[in-house]
């Protein structure tokens, strides 16, 4: 557990980044392409068709960062937060020796088995940088880069949104709403971390920064100087109908583009074959699979709250609920009876 500690000025610098930042975004990205079990369902229509445009050349990004996730990225790729990768690419490279040897040292004490190039590239080879970059721009280009509309415009409404809830709940409803592992109990904010540590902020204050492709909160020191203050990223989108207006940017050519990219072909393919309910069996003939697959599909639909399943006779009959049903006609979620998307 990470707890840090505010003072009095520390809370008047607290601030929401106007953007997530594209480089940030590409290297977390790059342990949801390698590990099924994060992000849940709504990622992996995303994980699959990135997954098809890999090339063996990009392997070496998987080294750098593997599907450990954001506990053993390379903190020195997730400092920058510019408005373009490659401005990012060139603040990372200019970061002083200093976070570069302190990144070494984290390295080394979660990947002690890491390959001999990526020690070689903290300590500031040229070539093993080059190759480095040549590699996030190319991947950045299928990967990241045809969303980055849509996630910038739900990053828009996502800082709207938290700026009127500061409004009328102050710092507290702020802090305290982050995310569910993310407690704030004045003046101390606590999430999960690798080492039980405490860090005082010092009056540097603390910057939050959505962050879309990592479904975690990830807190970043910075030793650079007392002016930098310590980044919190937590996660920008927690619905799949957040997730299905990213998608539908660079998938809006397809016939069911965007909930394909949602959810992959079969379990978009399962959804609109529940547009009339179904037993298992019927189901699995309509989308061509066996019954023990189209009820293994139907089982995470269902705890992706799109379907239901009810006991009928001997069998059961899965109906689409009202947010898989607005998914499916691509039209705004209903509201819960609070008023709120879910």
């Amino acid at each position: 557990m990470l707890r840090i500690h505010f003072t009095h000025d520390d809370l008047t610098r607290v601030r929401i980044a106007r953007a997530p930042d594209p480089l940030a975004e590409t290297v977390l990205s790059l342990s949801l392409v390698q590990a099924r079990d994060i992000g849940g369902v709504a990622l992996e229509g995303w994980r699959s068709m990135t997954r098809r445009r890999l090339r063996p050349e990009l392997r070496v990004l998987f080294e750098l960062a593997t599907s450990a996730g954001a506990t053993e990225a390379p903190e020195a790729f997730l400092h920058a937060g510019t408005g373009s990768l490659a401005d990012s690419l060139e603040q990372t490279w200019s970061l002083p020796p200093q976070l570069w040897a302190a990144d070494l040292c984290a390295l080394e004490y979660l990947r002690p088995t890491a390959p001999r190039w990526v020690r070689e590239l903290h300590r500031g080879d040229r070539e093993w940088r080059g190759l480095v970059q040549r590699r996030l721009r190319e991947y950045h280009a299928f990967a990241v880069a045809p969303y980055w509309p849509q996630l910038l415009a739900a990053t828009h409404t996502e800082r709207t949104g938290r700026a009127l809830a500061a409004a009328d709940t102050g710092l507290d409803g702020l802090l305290g709403s982050l995310h569910p592992d993310v407690r704030w109990e004045s003046p101390v904010l606590s999430l999960p971390c690798p080492v039980d540590a405490d860090l005082s902020l010092r009056g540097t204050g603390i910057l939050l920064v959505p962050t879309f492709f990592w479904p975690e909160p990830l807190a970043l020191t910075d030793n650079r100087g007392p002016e930098y203050p310590v980044v919190l990223h937590y996660p920008l989108a927690r619905d799949l109908a957040t997730y299905r207006t990213v998608w539908a940017a660079a998938a809006s050519a397809e016939t069911d583009g965007a909930l394909v990219a949602l959810l992959g072909a079969t379990r978009a393919r399962t959804l609109r074959a529940v547009a009339d309910p179904a037993g298992t069996a019927e189901l699995a003939r309509r989308i061509g699979t066996s019954a023990a697959t189209a009820s293994h599909h139907a089982t995470v639909l269902r705890s992706a709250g799109l379907l239901t399943t009810e006991r009928s006779g001997p069998g059961v009959r899965h109906t689409l609920t009202p947010l898989g049903q607005a998914l499916l006609e691509d039209r705004p979620v209903p509201p819960t009876p609070t008023g709120r998307a879910t």
